[in-house]
């Protein structure tokens, strides 16, 4: 088998990772060496990549976990364009992992050609090692007023003269109209290339859909190769924001006699949010992001996770009065923990002439320690331990450093350098690494004493939880929903012969361009 296949969407969120997850895992399955790619990715939740020069470099998280679903370690040229956001009108650059730039609306156009060459060149180098690359396009195709110099979307389609197929989220409402739409609004080119769809997320009678997506296909021409059900198991690795108030995934029953009450502030750049995804997995523990001080005050342990711009977030807080819900936390004497950019923010003061360039501001005041910022980008994969023996790993993403320290404070990891990273003192934690609730024991020993500061002395953690096993049933999960309800015969020929000829043109369309 050799092709590719654009997967494309609606609307962000319709579920493109995912199903481009699943179908990797499918293929994977049939022994199909396939790898998954995204040309630009626009997201603060990204993963460190270690690269041919044996520096790291980062990538969607999205794409770290369409790797995984393929049986391959991460590769830069899985996305090799992303692009991180600090602020409404601006955002980082990072070109095969390394920062390059920081872009406006209206620099980035004069950008866009070296970008789409770069992203170019690594799907030919793909294509060349893998049968088969699935792609994952960006928003949706139809974005009419980006069309121009579009190398993620139908650009990548004409530029392969891959097929594509366009997901749709029927939870949203309105799929039928937005599928439609999709393809109308099109040149007529590009819809030369759109060969189907894909129904996302549906709950209910078959039956009762099945009318519209028979007038769907007379209307348009093209079939919808199957109608994904909706799963409460698909939760990790999100992609886009997730939802305040929602509790992740789906907590188990504790294993002592009561529950650990977990808040996270969903903070407005905030970034790898996914890292409190582990803590989620423990039985007994439930995780939520809020914007609401009371529910910090209701909660056992409070999470100021990480952010792509710690000074601005940090301004935020204090304006929506969520910082002195943290210091009364705090205050209690109930356990406070801060990843990278929550963890700067606990400091006594953060001097910032990169991200916010505000100069010196005073942090919380929570942890004794002064952040720098510099222009240098720190990136890489960090291996450690914690009290005697017990292991952590974790990956580092963040301009800001901790300038100084008051020495008598204990780190919370010894590197494997035999340097200390973060810091412990009292209930208040602090740490720049992402990803350290990974290891298991650590997540354990965190949640154990994060229990016992909050007055939880019946939670227990299980003693078997697994992060990285519970992450592989997800992947396996897409891919059993792909193999049951798809039609991975059509699929296939379609990754093997290209787009069906003959496809009508739906009117008005765009112009040729």
């Amino acid at each position: 088998m050799s092709g590719g296949l654009l997967v494309a969407g609606t609307t962000s969120d319709a579920g493109k990772s995912v199903l481009t997850a699943g179908i990797c895992r499918w293929l994977h399955r049939q022994g199909v060496k396939v790898a998954p790619f995204k040309a630009q990715n626009m997201s603060n939740n990204s993963a460190v990549v270690v690269g041919p020069d044996g520096r790291g470099g980062e990538i969607g998280r999205a794409q770290a976990m369409q790797a995984a679903a393929c049986g391959l370690a991460p590769d830069l040229r899985f996305n090799p364009v992303l692009l991180k956001p600090g602020s409404d009108l601006a955002s980082q650059v990072v070109l095969l992992g390394e920062a390059v730039d920081t872009v406006t609306a209206g620099t980035f156009r004069e950008l866009r050609p070296r970008l789409a060459e770069t992203a170019y060149a690594a799907l030919a180098e793909l294509r060349a090692a893998y049968d088969v690359v699935i792609c994952e396009g960006a928003g949706s195709p139809a974005e009419i007023n980006l069309r121009a110099g579009d190398y993620v979307n139908m650009g990548l389609a004409r530029h392969t003269g891959w097929p594509a197929i366009v997901v749709g989220d029927i939870d949203r409402g309105g799929v039928f109209a937005s599928m439609f739409g999709t393809v109308a609004l099109l040149d007529p080119a590009d819809q030369a290339l759109i060969s189907g769809f894909v129904i996302n997320k549906f709950r209910g009678d078959l039956g009762l859909l099945r009318p519209g997506v028979d007038m769907l296909h007379r209307v348009t021409g093209r079939p919808t190769y199957g109608v994904l059900p909706w799963s409460l198991d698909l939760w990790l690795d999100a992609e886009d924001s997730l939802a305040y108030g929602q509790v992740l995934g789906r907590p188990a029953a504790p294993h002592g006699t009561e529950w650990l009450d977990v808040a996270v502030v969903r903070l407005p750049r905030i970034s790898n949010a996914t890292d409190v995804e582990a803590l989620a997995t423990e039985p007994g523990v439930r995780v939520r992001l809020t914007v609401e001080p009371a529910e910090l005050a209701a909660a056992d342990l409070v999470v100021l996770p990480g952010s792509k711009s710690t000074v601005a977030d940090l301004v935020w807080l204090r304006e929506t009065g969520l910082a002195d819900a943290v210091l009364a936390h705090a205050a209690a004497g109930k356990p406070l923990l801060g990843i990278c950019g929550g963890f700067q923010m606990l400091a006594r003061s953060i001097h910032d002439p990169v991200e916010s360039r505000l100069g010196t501001v005073p942090g919380l005041g929570l942890l004794p320690l002064e952040i720098g910022f510099e222009q240098r980008k720190t990136v890489r994969q960090s291996v450690g331990a914690v009290g005697p023996g017990l292991p952590v790993r974790g990956y580092e993403i963040h301009h800001g450093y901790v300038s100084s320290a008051d020495p008598a404070v204990a780190p919370l990891i010894t590197c494997a350098d035999g340097s200390g990273e973060g810091m412990v003192l009292g209930a208040v934690t602090g740490t720049h690494w992402h990803g350290a609730f990974e290891s298991d024991g650590f997540r354990r020993q965190f949640l154990t004493e994060a229990a016992r500061l909050a007055g939880r002395h019946g939670f227990r953690v299980a003693a078997d939880t697994s992060f990285a096993a519970a992450r592989e049933r997800s992947l396996d999960v897409l891919g059993d929903l792909v193999e049951e309800h798809l039609d991975t015969d059509a699929l296939w020929r379609l990754i093997e012969t290209g787009p069906p000829p003959g496809l009508p043109f739906i009117p008005p369309g765009a112009p040729p361009g």
